[in-house]
């Protein structure tokens, strides 16, 4: 039987109400106490509450007698079981010996029934037994005085470990030195499945469905309908496009839809990193591989994304042997870390990327032709800006009101949605925007940032398409052996000029305004120079 007993705050109270329980020969199991009420644990079997409450009526102060399910201790611990319980990932106490104190219900996961007919693990029947006789893998050794992560593979699964000393110490001490007795640790294993999430959680919180790609016309529709069918399909997808037509986007929407969208979306730019780099990231590497190599080894990319995706954007620019180690790892899905030796097997889909022209690096021996095949087993090829130029209304307003949101919250202060006017939709229709969807999200953040209120005219958008033309910087390098006269230096100039905003603004009108000069003389100068 468990009860509380509530008393008033007198001295001494405490050691009369026990020494009745010891005169009655009361088997007490448990006591507990703190101001004004006492916690007791018996055992006897023709123990009643009211034979209790008859034995302390003499004591002076005591208020109430009362029965209840447990002591504070108890529930304290059977809420925190609970709560580590609720946890996902294995968590396991240990004391300063490497004994078990205590373990979650998610640690059965390190130790899976190897056959139907063998029970499942129950925890408590590891506690109070070292941790090695759990897990051999881990020893006393690795429960340092310091926090640290490391990499652990148990049952041919790989985790990170983090280790997390317990200091135990008084008040005093923490306030003089901030040091103290570590009295045990805490060990959590986190599978890399779940740190892919939580690294795919940092490299984007917006939403990614198909529904988030804007557009409604002919090309971009037929896109979305294509790359849902493929969103279906278990296979490897390459996608091409310019620069800044949202390759990542479709990537990102392809994960989505698909049936590993629960599991980890990683993306890398592989013209970012050099090679050792680049491989490292990508496959991992073994504890001791380099110098300076994380202790316990890191795992790459490929391990963390375990049941999603992994985007390879710009896979042109991978080198030869990156690109010979692709290869082999996509014939079955094996590979190993950087200075290992344990084979390891994927389960992701890959999704690459590039904005070059593949088929001409093929012939130009710079891409492997055998990985292009691996690669393209799927293919999206996005169309430039200039060729979906009726979605333009529904991508300039979109930015519009996302520029309007951000530089009101950046000036803490509610700015109108300006609005676009016809002649500006019309200059953004005929401009020919070589950096596609990025340079018009860019030029329309600049043009609100800029707005002192009132419509978007086709003056303002000028003023900083303007700009932008003008840090399309000329080569003017002048090779002095190269000029014949003064007619033949002008004529190059021109030509290069022409070459350079030309793509900027497609039509004569246009180009003629930005140049200042009549459309007559640019139509001319451009059919002088061949330029279409």
């Amino acid at each position: 039987m468990r009860v509380v007993i509530e008393s008033s705050d007198r001295i001494g109270i405490s050691q009369e109400i026990l020494a009745i329980f010891a005169k009655q020969a009361w088997n007490l199991k448990t006591v507990e106490i703190t101001s004004c009420f006492t916690y007791v644990h018996v055992e006897y079997a023709a123990l009643t509450l009211s034979s209790i409450r008859e034995c302390l009526a003499s004591v002076i102060g005591v208020n109430s007698v009362e029965v209840i399910n447990l002591l504070p201790s108890e529930q304290r611990e059977s809420h925190l079981q609970a709560l580590l319980d609720k946890m996902p990932e294995p968590i396991i106490d240990v004391d300063s010996n490497g004994l078990i104190l205590a373990m979650n219900k998610a640690s059965h996961k390190l130790k899976p029934s190897k056959d139907a007919t063998e029970p499942e693990l129950v925890t408590t029947d590891y506690l109070g037994k070292p941790i090695e006789a759990f897990l051999g893998q881990i020893n006393k050794t690795m429960l340092t005085n310091a926090a640290t992560s490391q990499a652990v593979t148990i049952e041919g699964r790989a985790y990170i470990l983090d280790v997390s000393p317990v200091i135990s110490s008084n008040s005093s001490t923490l306030e003089q030195d901030n040091t103290g007795q570590v009295s045990g640790s805490v060990l959590l294993f986190r599978s890399m499945n779940t740190l892919g999430r939580q690294i795919s959680l940092m490299q984007s919180h917006q939403d990614h469905s198909f529904d988030s790609i804007i557009g409604q016309s002919k090309s971009i529709s037929l896109i979305k309908a294509q790359s849902k069918r493929f969103a279906e399909l278990d296979l490897p997808v390459l996608i091409s496009g310019e620069t800044g037509t949202g390759k990542e986007l479709i990537a990102r929407a392809l994960h989505q839809a698909s049936s590993r969208s629960k599991a980890p979306f990683l993306a890398i730019n592989c013209s970012a990193l050099p090679e050792h780099l680049l491989e490292s990231e990508l496959f991992g590497y073994a504890s001791g591989a380099f110098t300076g190599a994380q202790k316990g080894g890191k795992p790459g990319l490929i391990e963390l994304a375990e049941g999603g995706c992994l985007f390879l954007d710009e896979i042109a620019e991978m080198s030869p042997y990156l690109q010979a180690k692709l290869l082999r790892f996509l014939q079955d899905l094996t590979y190993r870390r950087v200075g290992g030796t344990k084979e390891l097997v994927a389960n992701i889909r890959i999704v690459s990327a590039s904005h070059q022209d593949l088929a001409k690096l093929i012939s130009q021996k710079t891409f492997r032709e055998d990985l292009y095949y691996r690669l393209n087993v799927l293919s999206i090829d996005l169309p430039p800006l200039r060729e979906r130029m009726a979605d333009m209304s529904l991508l300039a307003n979109l930015f519009i009101e996302n520029a309007a949101k951000q530089v009101s919250n950046s000036q803490q202060t509610d700015i109108a949605k300006p609005k676009l006017t016809a002649q500006a939709l019309s200059l953004l229709q005929g401009f020919a925007w070589p950096g596609n969807i990025r340079q018009l999200q860019n030029v329309l953040f600049s043009v609100v940032a800029l707005n002192n209120g009132g419509d978007i005219c086709a003056d303002d958008l000028l003023q900083v398409l303007n700009k932008h033309a003008g840090k399309q910087q000329l080569s003017n390098d002048i090779d002095i052996q190269t000029i014949k006269d003064w007619s033949s230096a002008q004529a190059d100039f021109e030509a290069k000029l022409l070459e350079h905003l030309h793509p900027l603004f497609p039509t004569t009108r246009k180009l003629a305004e930005r140049l200042n000069v009549s459309h007559n003389k640019i139509a001319m100068k451009l059919r002088e120079h061949g330029i279409k």
